[in-house]
């Protein structure tokens, strides 16, 4: 089948102005179809993930078990950049995910993470317990979200997770004014 050549360029003069008419070859490619026959892609992705949302819950203790996987290789060989890097990887991706998948709460808690990595002067100074109760915090909220109680207690422990990591941060960068603007900033982590 041969293509047809595109019409050519319309140009109707008038007295105070001209109106140019470009040709719209994809007008060829319009197809109508019937009322019975729309296609509605928000319906379906929605449904998409309402299919999707039984392995959620998979996804996020697949998460939960690289975090902890990250910590138990920085409790044996210490902070390196290797286990810095995957262990911030690790929650910035829960942080990330959580929302999404429905686990506000341990986002919240990622996200205090991420932050003590981020701008604690020295990671291997950081309160070894700090970081194993924001991983501790994290598991609980993905494994035990199964009651309506426990999501309220996800993010009260959330939000004293991030108060007391953000006193630390406060303390350990208190002779460094470039990294308190950015911890006294408000969390982007999406909130209960």
């Amino acid at each position: 089948m041969a293509k047809e050549k595109p019409a050519t360029l319309q140009i109707k003069t008038f007295a105070d102005h001209h109106v140019i008419t470009q040709p719209n070859p994809l007008r060829k490619m319009l197809r109508r179809v019937g009322e019975k026959d729309l296609d509605d892609p928000v319906a379906r992705a929605e449904k998409a993930l309402a299919d999707l949302s039984g392995e959620f819950k998979d996804w996020m203790v697949i998460e939960t078990d690289r975090l902890a996987a990250a910590h138990a290789a920085i409790l044996k060989v210490g902070f390196t950049d290797i286990t810095r890097q995957e262990l911030f990887r690790a929650a910035h991706d829960i942080k990330g995910d959580a929302a999404t998948f429905g686990y506000p709460s341990a986002g919240a808690a990622a996200d205090s993470l991420c932050r003590i990595i981020e701008h604690a002067p020295k990671l291997d100074e950081v309160p070894p317990d700090l970081i194993a109760h924001h991983i501790n915090a994290i598991q609980a909220i993905v494994r035990g979200r199964t009651k309506l109680d426990t999501i309220s207690m996800a993010s009260e422990l959330s939000r004293q997770l991030r108060g007391v990591a953000d006193e630390y941060l406060m303390h350990a960068n208190r002779d460094r004014p470039e990294h308190l603007e950015a911890i006294l900033a408000p969390s982007i982590a999406p909130a209960d």
